[in-house]
């Protein structure tokens, strides 16, 4: 088979990946064998392959977002982030399992979906529905879910007045269920293209800082420096939720402008299997407007590098079939 591994980190200029051919792996006890039909495209691969995420083996595929069919059955599923957790730590016991100090995850700790095929724990994968086109499922599984996750760490309360640093694959899917939920959404982004793409899904305002006080913010780009304004940006009592695995260094904060008056700063890390589930279920049952960019399979390298250049609308995908 063909897959993508990430050869030598770097920056995307450097090209880091590399297409190679690899036998289709084997599954072990208790896993399922998938064949892709489509992967998404996150900027935790795009993390990993410029070597901000320090990798954990030799020659990695990436992807956390894959479609595709269980070989010997056809059933349609999806692989995600979150590959294993112990199931016995204090963490996983009270219903924490994103915290479990030996989880483990698809495209980082395991080869991923940029292949033609990836092995995965059968109960890890989640059962997707065979009628919808496979660029359109793929982004719900990390996109999607990490979104969910984000919009309940922000406490965001009800009718509250929300806002979205960074508009890319998981803040245009996240806005849309705020505003479902009767949110007031206002999104900072500098791509123009974002910027409209967020006004065109409900969004009140799309700029370079919101018009009025947060009740609450989610911060999916990965930079640092814009953790102060987003604080700055809260009301009183609001919370940011910072959701990215990687974040450049947080400037200094000054206690009375950013932190006082019970703000509240916090981060997102991964997601529970409950949380998948739950959001799989609303998003199948009210499907949200899914904007996507679709890259042949050959062109995962060009994927990335769009991506780390803000020229990406939405979600990057590869696609496969």
């Amino acid at each position: 088979m063909r897959a993508w591994v990430v050869d030598r980190p770097g920056p995307m200029a450097s090209r880091p990946l590399a297409l190679v051919e690899r036998e289709v792996p084997e599954p072990g006890p208790g896993e399922v064998l998938v064949r892709v039909e489509a992967c998404g495209v996150c900027r935790t691969d795009l993390h990993l392959a410029e070597g901000d995420l320090r990798p954990r083996r030799p020659r990695t595929t990436p992807g956390h977002q894959a479609v595709g069919r269980v070989e010997g059955t056809g059933e349609r599923v999806g692989v995600a982030w979150l590959r294993s957790t112990c199931g016995r730590c204090r963490y996983c016991v009270r219903g924490m399992e994103n915290l479990c100090p030996h989880s483990t995850y698809t495209g980082w700790d395991a080869d991923g979906g940029f292949a033609e095929y990836l092995v995965a724990p059968a109960d890890y994968v989640y059962p997707l529905p065979g009628e919808p086109p496979a660029e359109r499922l793929a982004p719900l599984l990390c996109a999607g879910i990490i979104g969910y996750r984000a919009l309940a760490r922000c406490d965001l309360p009800p009718g509250g007045r929300l806002g979205i640093y960074g508009f890319g694959a998981s803040a245009h899917l996240t806005a849309q269920a705020a505003i479902a939920q009767g949110a007031t959404v206002h999104a900072v982004s500098r791509s123009a293209d974002s910027r409209r793409l967020a006004l065109e899904l409900g969004a009140a305002s799309a700029g370079d800082r919101p018009p009025e006080p947060l009740d609450s913010a989610i911060l999916f780009a990965p930079v640092g420096t814009l953790v102060p304004p987003a604080l700055e940006a809260l009301d009183r009592g609001g919370t940011l939720a910072v959701a990215g695995i990687h974040l450049t260094d947080i400037p200094a904060l000054d206690y009375d402008r950013h932190l006082f008056q019970e703000r509240t700063l916090r981060s997102v890390t991964a997601n529970t299997r409950a949380d998948g589930r739950a959001y799989l279920e609303l998003a199948l049952a009210h499907p949200p407007r899914v904007t996507t960019t679709a890259y042949p399979f050959e062109e995962a390298d060009r994927a990335l590098a769009d991506l780390a250049a803000d020229r990406v609308n939405g979600a990057a995908v590869l696609v496969l079939s």
